[in-house]
C-alpha cells in the first residue's frame, strides 16, 4: 500500500467553500482503480492549512491512473484554484509495523 500525502494551503477566506467542494470532488477519486480511501485533516494552528492523505494499492494507481483520468480533470477544476502555493505531493510506504 502507498500513502499519498499533500499539504494544502487554502487561500484566505475560502476555507468553507473549499471544504464543501472537497466533499463534492471526493466522488471522483473514489472511482479510480487501486484507490483505498482518503481523509482530509485541518490544521489546528493554521486554519488555512490541510493535510490530504490518500491510500493507494500501488504508486501508479495515483501517478498514472488518477492523474491520467477524466476524473482527475474534474477534481482539478473543482479544487486547484483554492491553493496558494500549489501543493507538493509525496508518496510513502510503510516501514513499521
Amino acid at each position: 500500500m502507498i500513502l499519498e500525502a499533500a499539504m494544502l494551503h487554502v487561500k484566505p477566506g475560502r476555507t468553507e467553500q473549499f471544504e464543501r467542494d472537497f466533499r463534492a470532488a471526493s466522488v471522483y477519486i473514489g472511482q479510480i482503480s487501486g484507490y483505498q480511501g482518503h481523509e482530509l485533516q485541518k490544521c489546528l494552528e493554521d486554519d488555512h492549512k490541510y493535510l490530504l492523505l490518500v491510500h493507494w494499492e500501488k504508486l501508479e494507481d495515483h501517478t498514472e491512473g488518477f492523474r491520467g483520468s477524466p476524473q482527475y480533470q474534474e477534481w482539478k477544476k473543482m479544487l486547484h484554484d483554492y491553493y496558494d502555493p500549489f501543493p507538493t505531493v509525496e508518496h510513502f510506504e510503510r516501514v513499521y509495523p
